[in-house]
């Protein structure tokens, strides 16, 4: 079962703001794209500290067989709905104000919405290179967009050292929000651990963000967004990668949902 409460992993205090529905024991928060935009803009201003998981079914679905992943998505500032099938949840629940927000459409916003406000980004993730690609690729379309670094570790664990040192170089960089691109469960992990020791207000996994606005990607069409068939088209793409989780994930998320049905949390 998910925690009724939903806490600051910096502070121990409740988040009031932004309230949220049961989807299989995940709190998916009730947003849509300019709450959640509006929200990061109150943790920077006003100096408080979280990470933001941005989920959808894989994401839910990995929960149900991991206390720890489930945990993590429910001390979140935020979980916000990535997917078509968490704002379907989110609404037949009762919550007609929730739309998706996906780790995509929100990156590039959130950089326009704070480069006249002077937010200091930083990108951690990808593969050699792309975190580079990625910051190059979003200050040609953001104006006065503030990269202040990037990394791109290793795909091995990291040693306690070398997360140390990761720290210290975010934190020297004096980043307002770090990006992070290391797919689920591995960059919710990473959030969590690093929650209380990054200096940023807001941390955000968004997985494939990274590779869709490096070029490294190409996105569904948005008629496959909206109508919660990107996974279809993601999985044409990389079969060999992504078939089994979706072949797998789905039937049970909608076997699941149908005998627990999603409801408010308080």
């Amino acid at each position: 079962m998910a925690e009724d409460t939903f806490t600051s992993p910096v502070t121990g205090v409740p988040n009031p703001h932004i309230s949220r529905v049961d989807v299989l024991g995940v709190g998916v928060s009730i947003v849509d794209m300019d709450a959640a935009i509006t929200e990061i803009g109150r943790w920077i201003d006003e100096g408080e500290h979280h990470y933001v998981c941005v989920t959808g079914v894989h994401g839910v679905m990995e929960s149900q067989k991991d206390p720890e992943l489930l945990a993590i998505h429910n001390r979140s500032g935020m979980t916000i709905p990535d997917g078509m099938p968490m704002v379907w949840a989110g609404r037949h629940a009762g919550f007609e104000n929730i739309d998706r927000v996906s780790g995509p459409d929100l990156m590039p916003l959130l950089c326009e919405r704070g480069g006249p406000r002077g937010w200091r980004h930083f990108f951690y993730g990808g593969a050699e290179g792309v975190p580079e690609m990625l910051a190059a690729k979003l200050a040609e379309r953001v104006r006065h967009l503030a990269v202040v670094g990037t990394h791109s570790p290793p795909f091995r664990a990291l040693t306690s050292e070398e997360e140390d040192e990761i720290i210290d170089m975010i934190n020297a960089s004096r980043a307002d929000i770090v990006w992070v691109g290391l797919s689920t469960p591995k960059q919710e992990r990473w959030m969590a651990r690093m929650a209380g020791r990054l200096d940023a207000a807001a941390i955000l996994g968004v997985g494939a963000a990274f590779d869709f606005h490096s070029g490294g990607l190409k996105r569904a069409p948005m008629w496959m967004q909206r109508s919660g068939l990107e996974w279809l088209y993601r999985m044409m793409k990389e079969p060999r990668r992504l078939a089994r989780r979706y072949l797998t994930n789905n039937p049970r998320f909608v076997w699941s949902i149908l005998r627990r049905r999603p409801r408010p949390m308080s």
